[in-house]
């Protein structure tokens, strides 16, 4: 979908649905300057892509908001991605459950 520091920390969150990172995680696995992530984090809490769950110690760790509609939108797009990559690998098309 892009490599702007706003998707890789989107497409990142979209990957690991289920868990919740710290700020030093998010930069560390997406490969973001620690700069260039401040830059983009209070648009991206703005829009409400992330939410907080909870504190580890001292880190305030964040999640996927999936009751946001723009996630939503970018889950169903990030999945028919997938599965177009998918059906081009394997040369044949993947039937709907």
């Amino acid at each position: 979908m892009g490599d702007t520091p706003k998707l890789r920390i989107i497409d990142f969150f979209l990957d690991n649905r289920e868990s919740d990172y710290s700020k030093k995680e998010i930069i560390e696995y997406t490969g973001i300057s620690k700069t260039t992530f401040y830059k983009v984090w209070d648009e991206i809490m703005q829009f409400e892509f992330l939410k907080t769950t909870r504190k580890y110690g001292k880190a305030q760790l964040y999640a996927l908001n999936r009751d946001s509609k723009l996630i939503q939108k970018f889950k169903d797009l990030d999945d028919e991605l997938g599965k177009q990559a998918m059906e081009k690998a394997l040369g044949e098309p993947i039937l709907a459950k």
